[in-house]
């Protein structure tokens, strides 16, 4: 039998329609969407599957996107699929922590609305940014960071030749020059609302922590990768920390997929929205099998884990 993990995508996945087709097909993924519309106190189907201006509205994308990715989970687990070991990008570290019953669903779907709330709210519209830079050493981004003047630091480690940088406008601009003299192949910025993963959503990461302190912690049942260490964690103990700090702290996701793949997985079975996580997986080791489910007919693809 293969090792098997499963990994996660995080913000900037989401698409109108996402999940709709397991909503419409399967009770148990229509039982998600429903009551994480219940206690949310929103519409989570017009949110996720009908246009509206509020999907890639950071505060709105959390909850929908771990919503979707909940709902998607419930029939896999129904079919008695289970994964050796877990992870998730961003946000999608909170969809691998209810897989290794860390949390329950509906503690996280909670815990992401807030999430995404204290990140919108945390630095005013103008004042961050991110750019993604592509084709260029991680060691010279990260010491292009350090001797920038302001806030910028590695907010990403995506996959060999893709990181992200994140900070004050001004500080962004200023590296993203600065990469590109030295031979970045393209830098880019991006269109999100805020300056994600840097120094700049330490209060943010605070106020999570207050939240985190009233939610049941659970010790993992399976290891998962945790972005800022990009360590297997085992224990409950330390894990709220984790992610309290992950707001602000680099995302070491190459990182998090050197581990698994040391670690003896094989397969990697991306659950969620889009193929972002399979796409950085082949970037990494493109001997390693990579399964990505987004609609219903991709369930078919599991057959070949249970052979």
């Amino acid at each position: 039998m293969k090792k098997i993990a499963f990994v996660f995508p995080g913000q900037g996945a989401q698409y109108v329609g996402m999940g709709k087709d397991f909503y419409e097909q399967f009770p148990e993924s229509r039982e998600v969407f429903d009551r994480a519309g219940e206690l949310l106190g929103m519409d989570m189907k017009e949110l996720c599957f009908e246009e509206n201006d509020r999907l890639n509205l950071t505060e709105y994308t959390q909850a929908a996107m771990v919503t979707t990715i909940g709902a998607m989970l419930a029939k896999i687990n129904s079919m008695g699929i289970r994964p050796q070991v877990a992870a998730g990008l961003s946000l999608g570290e909170y969809a691998a922590l209810v897989t290794a019953g860390v949390l329950d669903l509906y503690d996280a779907i909670r815990l992401v609305r807030l999430r995404g709330q204290l990140m919108q709210e945390a630095v005013p519209q103008g004042v961050g940014g991110m750019a993604a830079v592509l084709g260029m050493e991680q060691a010279v981004v990260e010491q292009v960071c350090q001797e920038t003047n302001g806030v910028v630091t590695v907010a990403n480690y995506n996959c060999p030749g893709q990181l992200v940088i994140s900070g004050e406008i001004a500080a962004v601009q200023a590296a993203s020059g600065k990469l590109k003299e030295l031979g970045a192949k393209r830098v880019v910025p991006l269109n999100v609302s805020g300056p994600f993963h840097s120094p700049l959503l330490k209060e943010a990461g605070e106020k999570l922590a207050m939240a985190l302190k009233d939610t049941a912690i659970h010790t993992p049942e399976i290891p998962y990768a945790a972005n800022v260490t990009a360590e297997y964690v085992t224990s409950a103990e330390g894990i709220s920390d984790l992610l309290a700090r992950q707001i602000s702290s680099s995302v070491r996701w190459q990182q998090c997929v050197e581990r698994m793949i040391a670690d003896g997985v094989e397969v990697f079975v991306e659950i969620g929205p889009g193929k972002t996580i399979s796409s950085f997986v082949k970037k990494i080791d493109r001997t390693k099998e990579v399964i990505n489910i987004d609609k219903v007919e991709d369930l078919e693809k599991l057959a070949v884990l249970s052979e």
